[in-house]
C-alpha cells in the first residue's frame, strides 16, 4: 500500500515539474491583449478589410473626376473598284490599297448628374467609417473573449491549487491511518478507505492538469503564438471583480458608444444616401467630352497621296430621362421604406441592448453577493476542517466524517472561485456592451485586480 502511495505521488510530482520547467514567459492580461491585437488572424483580416474601404473612399471612385483615355490604331484596306459611267464606259481599278493611322487622348467628364455623384461619395465615406466600426467591434469581441479566457485560466489554476491542497490533506490523513494501522489502533478498512480517497484526489489533480493545459492552449491560440503549446505563465493568481460599476453610466455609454448601435445608425445613414441617389434621377445630366489626336490617311488613287489631321474635338451633352416605366418612383418609394426599416431596426436594437443590460446587471449584482457569501463560507469551512482533523487525530471522528469536512472545504473554495469568475464575466459583458472594454483593460495594467 505504501509503495502504491509513493508511485502515485511520484507521478504527480513529475507532472507538476514538467509544467513548471517548461514555463517560458510571464504574461499579464495587458500583455496578452497587446500580443493578440498584433498577431490574431481575425484582427489582421478585419484591418485589411478596413484598409480596402479606406482605399475605396476617394473622389475618383465616386465619379467626381474626369477619365482620360489614350488610344491609337492602324488599319488598312485593299479593294477593287468598278465604275460605270453615264456614257456607257466602264473603268476598273484593282488592288487599291489605303491605310489609316491615328493616336489621341480622349476625356469624358460628368459635370452634373442630379447630385448622384455627391451621394455616392458620401456613401463611400460612410462605408469607410463602417469599416472602422467593424474593426472596433471585432477588437472588442476579441478583447472580451481573450479576457474571459485569461480569467478562466486563473480559475482553473485556482482549482488546481485547491485540488492539490485537498490531495495534501488526503495524504496527511493516509499517513495518520498508516501509522495507526501498523500499531493496531485502526482497522484495515480505515486504511483502504483513506487510500481510496487519496487515489480519487490524485485522479482529480491529474484531470485538472489537463484542464489547465487545455485552457492555456486556448489562450495561446487567441494570441496566435508561433508555438501554440508554449507553456506560458500568467502574472495574476486571483480574480478580483470590480464591484463599483454603475448601471446609469453603463447605459449612457451604451447609447453613445456601443458598436452595434453605431453600426445600425450608419446603416440608416446609408439608406438615406441611397434615397438621395435615387432622387438624383429626377434631374438632368450634363456631360463634357473632349479629345486631341492625330490621324494620317494614305491613298493609292486620287489626287491626294497622304492626308494628315491634328487637332482638338470637344462637346457637351445634356440629357433628361422623360419616362422610364415609373422605375424612378418605385426606387424612391422603396428607398423611403428602407429608411423607415433602418430606423425601426435601430429602435429594436436599443430595446435589445436595454434588455441585455438589465439581465447582465442582475447577474452581476447577484454574483457579487454570492462572491461575498462564499468568501465567508470558505473561512467557516476551513475552521470546520481544522476542528475535524484535530478530532480525527484524537480518534473522536471517523474517516467518513473527516472526508465530509474535507469535501465541504473543497466545495466552498470551488463555489467562491466560480462566483469570482462569473462576476468577472458579467463585468466583461457590461463593459463590452457600453463600448468601454478595450480602454478599460488596456489603459491600466492593474485592471485585472481592481
Amino acid at each position: 500500500m505504501c509503495n502504491m502511495n509513493k508511485r502515485i505521488y511520484l507521478v504527480l510530482a513529475i507532472g507538476l515539474i514538467s509544467f513548471s520547467v517548461q514555463a517560458q514567459e510571464v504574461f499579464s492580461l495587458k500583455d496578452c491583449i497587446e500580443k493578440g491585437l498584433e498577431r490574431n488572424y481575425s484582427i489582421r483580416i478585419i484591418r485589411n478589410e478596413q484598409q480596402i474601404s479606406e482605399n475605396n473612399a476617394i473622389p475618383g471612385n465616386a465619379g467626381y473626376l474626369p477619365t482620360f483615355d489614350l488610344s491609337g490604331g492602324f488599319n488598312g484596306t485593299i479593294y477593287d473598284t468598278t465604275n460605270e459611267l453615264r456614257d456607257g464606259e466602264t473603268s476598273k481599278t484593282t488592288g487599291v490599297h489605303s491605310e489609316t493611322a491615328n493616336v489621341g487622348v480622349n476625356m469624358n467628364w460628368t459635370i452634373f448628374d442630379g447630385f448622384g455623384i455627391q451621394a455616392t461619395y458620401e456613401r463611400l465615406k460612410e462605408l469607410e467609417r463602417m469599416g472602422e466600426l467593424n474593426t472596433r467591434m471585432t477588437i472588442e469581441d476579441f478583447v472580451a473573449q481573450l479576457s474571459a479566457e485569461y480569467f478562466n485560466l486563473i480559475r482553473q489554476n485556482t482549482r488546481l491549487n485547491n485540488l492539490r491542497a485537498s490531495l495534501e490533506l488526503s495524504r496527511e490523513r493516509l499517513r495518520i491511518v498508516e501509522q495507526s494501522y501498523y500499531i493496531g489502533s485502526m482497522s484495515r478498512l480505515d486504511l483502504q478507505q483513506a487510500q481510496v480517497d487519496f487515489n480519487a484526489d490524485s485522479s482529480n489533480v491529474l484531470n485538472q492538469l489537463e484542464m489547465v493545459h487545455r485552457t492555456r492552449i486556448s489562450l495561446n491560440e487567441l494570441m496566435a503564438l508561433d508555438n501554440v503549446e508554449d507553456q506560458i505563465q500568467i502574472r495574476d493568481t486571483a480574480i478580483y471583480p470590480n464591484s463599483f460599476l454603475d448601471e446609469v453610466d453603463i447605459w449612457r455609454n451604451t447609447l453613445a458608444a456601443n458598436s452595434s448601435l453605431l453600426l445600425a445608425q450608419k446603416n440608416k445613414t446609408l439608406s438615406e444616401l441611397d434615397y438621395k441617389k435615387a432622387k438624383s434621377r429626377n434631374y438632368p445630366y450634363v456631360r463634357l467630352n473632349a479629345g486631341y489626336g492625330y490621324t494620317a490617311n494614305w491613298y493609292e488613287v486620287g489626287t491626294t497621296e497622304l492626308q494628315k489631321r491634328l487637332g482638338l474635338n470637344y462637346g457637351v451633352s445634356v440629357g433628361f430621362t422623360l419616362f422610364d416605366g415609373l422605375n424612378r418612383k418605385r426606387e424612391q418609394r422603396n428607398a423611403r421604406l428602407q429608411i423607415e426599416n433602418k430606423n425601426l431596426q435601430t429602435q429594436e436594437l436599443e430595446l435589445a441592448l436595454r434588455a441585455d443590460l438589465s439581465t447582465l446587471w442582475m447577474a452581476y449584482k447577484n454574483n457579487l453577493g454570492l462572491w461575498a457569501l462564499e468568501k465567508e463560507n470558505v473561512v467557516v469551512a476551513q475552521e470546520y476542517y481544522n476542528v475535524a482533523i484535530d478530532r480525527y487525530r484524537l480518534r473522536e471522528l471517523s474517516g467518513i466524517e473527516l472526508r465530509e469536512a474535507q469535501n465541504k472545504l473543497l466545495d466552498a473554495e470551488e463555489r467562491r472561485s466560480i462566483a469570482e469568475y462569473n462576476t468577472k464575466l458579467c463585468e466583461i459583458s457590461l463593459l463590452q456592451l457600453s463600448g468601454q472594454i478595450v480602454s478599460y483593460f488596456t489603459s491600466n495594467p492593474e485592471r485585472v485586480s481592481d
